[in-house]
């Protein structure tokens, strides 16, 4: 036998399996780009997805078949890989994702600059990490893959660590996102830590959209892609990935009985490891201990048109939404019977007193979670991974129907459940006591 030519045959058949292998999805994973054309994907550049979402279907698909002529301008695919030549529109997929775990390969030419688009939002920074000119300007030394566009001071708009290989090799990003809580591994190792991906084109207004497309920016020079793999979490795992560890929480609710509650318990059961307000009753069911400032932890799920809220630093009798901090509201908000509601009355409101951003609700039936830091004066609420309410009640002076609320400026109470006579369910919930500032 000829051991020269049996070797090259050798390396010929692993140079084919491992080509083979490329754009080929692991288990549990859909293949973005097939490797042989553009199929699933059209041009976009920097827009605002909520204009893009605005459109009718019929304006929608013009959009995106109108796009095409300059994506074969400026794209095309060579040996499995996607290439752009650094102009033109951005590749971007037909449809959109919310909560996801999301794999791309990448590799640069010298000066390369680029960038991935989360939800059709800039961006996660791809470039070359020793060009003088980018060190210089951007800092680009501190290497690829933070949130470039965040606001400065922002903690995840720099990489953590250093993590791209040579300029020349490919790279790869591990991404994981839930809500607009964004984790970023390349090449293993990571670089940003559930940081928050700020909306570009509203920031510190709106939060970052519910769902939205994945963009592979152009940005003057070529850059190849490969192994564009998405799988999309469930709302256990996005809980996870948006939340992080348990650590420093304490457990509310046994998940079989009301021990350790106190108010309402006869107006609640637990239903299938889930304290449930049974329907047609309501009241106040509240922990036995009180919190100053406090991180709570819960997980909720709505009938159609359910209503319940979070009591905060509650007395122990009363209204909460009027004599504790407050309440925050737990609504479908965009049920019918809901359509004149004052804004403030919406999902994760203080209610009457500060409205909350609307649609980042999960569809009713399915488990949302939610996380409430109180601090002093302050209230944040961040619903499913996106902040939809950050307000500080000391600077409320109007209030809905010019109700007052005497216990705003309450500094301890209990944490609890304010039923409205709508089996809303909860389960997992948690809590950390703060230390006072």
């Amino acid at each position: 036998m000829n051991v020269r030519f049996c070797c090259a045959a050798l390396v010929c058949l692993v140079s084919a399996t491992l080509s083979a292998a490329d754009n080929t999805p692991p288990s549990g994973f859909t293949a973005l780009f097939n490797g042989k054309d553009f199929a699933g994907f059209h041009g976009v550049g920097t827009e605002d997805p909520r204009k893009i979402q605005a459109l009718s279907d019929e304006e929608r698909t013009k959009k995106f078949a109108d796009s095409q002529a300059d994506l074969m301008e400026h794209w095309k695919v060579d040996n499995g890989e996607l290439v752009n030549d650094g102009k033109g529109l951005y590749v971007t997929t037909d449809k959109d994702y919310a909560d996801y775990e999301l794999h791309i390969e990448w590799k640069l030419i010298p000066h390369g600059d680029s960038g991935v688009y989360l939800k059709g939002t800039p961006q996660v920074q791809i470039w070359d990490y020793t060009d003088a000119e980018y060190i210089q300007k951007f800092k680009a030394n501190m290497g690829s893959g933070g949130l470039w566009n965040n606001s400065a001071g922002s903690s995840a708009k720099d990489p953590l660590v250093l993590a791209d290989k040579p300029i020349g090799q490919w790279n790869k990003l591990r991404i994981l996102q839930a809500g607009a809580r964004t984790t970023i591994y390349l090449n293993d190792k990571l670089v940003v830590d559930r940081g928050i991906l700020e909306n570009y084109f509203d920031k510190n207004k709106t939060p970052l959209v519910y769902k939205g497309p994945i963009q592979l920016q152009t940005h003057g020079n070529e850059v190849r892609w490969k192994n564009l793999y998405l799988r999309e979490l469930s709302a256990e795992e996005a809980a996870k990935v948006a939340l992080g560890p348990d650590e420093g929480f304490t457990s509310l609710f046994n998940g079989k009985d009301l021990d350790g509650w106190a108010g309402a318990v006869e107006n609640y059961e637990v239903v299938d490891g889930a304290i449930r307000c049974k329907e047609g009753k309501g009241g106040v069911l509240h922990t036995k201990g009180e919190y100053g400032d406090f991180v709570a932890r819960v997980e909720f799920k709505l009938p159609a048109g359910g209503n319940n809220g979070l009591a905060i630093r509650y007395p122990g009798t009363g209204d909460t939404a009027y004599v504790g901090m407050c309440e925050l509201q737990i609504l479908d908000t965009e049920h019918p019977k809901y359509a004149k509601l004052d804004p403030r009355q919406a999902h994760g409101s203080a209610y009457g007193m500060a409205a909350a951003h609307r649609g980042y609700h999960r569809p009713v039936g399915e488990w949302n979670f939610q996380e409430v830091t109180v601090k002093g004066s302050t209230i944040k609420v961040e619903l499913n991974g996106s902040v939809i309410l950050d307000t500080d009640l000391s600077k409320i002076t109007e209030y809905m129907a010019n109700s007052p609320h005497p216990g705003k400026d309450r500094t301890t109470g209990s944490f609890g459940f304010a039923g409205h006579s709508d089996p809303v369910e909860f389960r997992n919930v948690r809590i950390k006591a703060l230390k006072a500032d």
